[in-house]
């Protein structure tokens, strides 16, 4: 069958496009076999069903804990939004539509101009991020919050002197063995000579252990996606941590991501294995502190609700909330 890959900018409320890159490739068998899987609870509705994918963001979840996939991919049972992850999402869409001006104008007093009109265009779509707030609360200390992050972008490098290719990248590509993956990269940007840079911004502190490995795989997803759909491998993979103001690189190669690839593949075989049987095993662990699910958990003396069945969307798909961590 004939599957298209797409790399394509998706725009936030009041901005547009900046450019397409749309491909086609002959592949291989659907990997589910069928037509089934789950969603985040908070993603925007859409408008056609599409092929079922796999995610960093569902893909951590799985590795971390079964259970807790099953019930945000599968059940999608509801999470309240945190003011951490609604914060993260503003912030990053500031930043896209600041690479949206003219370089000249990329500067700290226009980014904070953009700061509160694009938390009133998010919220506009977004209802329910207003959940965040106790009734009553002024909003403002947590707008200046997301005002230090912005702080922090600045101090890492300089937007004016940058041309991104692309901002809030969906990126589309079906493996050789048909497992397909979806993402979102943050931004991409491509040296006059070809070699590829793949950002990420990250909102919260920079990470210790757990936290250094799981923004580590998320970035080879992305670099696999790249290498897959342009035949390069990225030169630099670059998280940028704004609350602490620090940069880390990461250099991968075409052997590492051959080996990360096999990794996701394995990971796609379990989930679809978990789904055919309902077989979602909880996994206790060091996060289980900060899972909103544990009345639902086994290992917290919780029951989970009755298995609904391998779903209808896609189990692959991240919300913005998952691309604001």
């Amino acid at each position: 069958m004939v599957v298209t890959t797409v790399l394509t900018m998706v725009p936030v409320p009041g901005t547009a496009p900046t450019s397409t890159d749309t491909t086609t490739a002959e592949s291989g068998t659907d990997p589910a076999g069928t037509d089934q899987a789950g969603t985040d609870q908070a993603t925007a509705p859409r408008q056609a069903r599409r092929r079922p994918a796999l995610s960093p963001s569902r893909a951590g979840d799985f590795k971390q804990c079964p259970l807790l996939y099953r019930l945000r991919a599968v059940d999608r049972l509801p999470e309240t939004p945190t003011k951490a992850q609604v914060r993260g999402t503003v912030v990053h869409a500031v930043l896209e539509r600041l690479f949206g001006l003219p370089a000249g104008e990329r500067v700290p007093a226009v980014a904070h101009d953009l700061l509160s009109p694009t938390w009133d265009a998010l919220l506009a779509e977004r209802p329910e991020f207003g959940q965040i707030f106790a009734e009553g609360e002024d909003p403002g200390e947590w707008l200046a919050s997301a005002s230090k992050l912005i702080d922090g972008y600045f101090e890492l490098e300089d937007p004016r002197r940058l041309q991104p290719q692309a901002c809030e990248l969906l990126v589309e590509t079906e493996l050789p063995s048909g497992v397909l993956l979806r993402g979102y990269i943050d931004r991409l940007d491509v040296a006059p000579t070809g070699e590829i840079r793949v950002v990420d911004y990250k909102t919260g502190a920079a990470p210790r252990e757990i936290g250094e490995a799981k923004a580590l795989f998320q970035m080879k997803f992305y670099a696999l996606a790249v290498w897959r759909l342009r035949g390069e491998v990225p030169r630099q993979l670059r998280l940028m941590y704004l609350a602490d103001r620090q940069s880390l690189a990461y250099t991968p190669d075409e052997a590492e991501l051959a080996r990360f690839e096999r990794t996701l593949e394995a990971i796609w075989e379990a989930i679809l294995r978990a789904g055919r049987t309902g077989d979602f095993r909880p996994n206790r662990g060091r996060l289980c502190d900060w899972c909103s699910y544990q009345q639902h958990c086994p290992e917290f003396g919780g029951t989970p609700p009755e298995y609904p069945g391998w779903p209808e969307p896609d189990p692959g798909e991240e919300s913005a909330l998952d691309r604001a961590d």
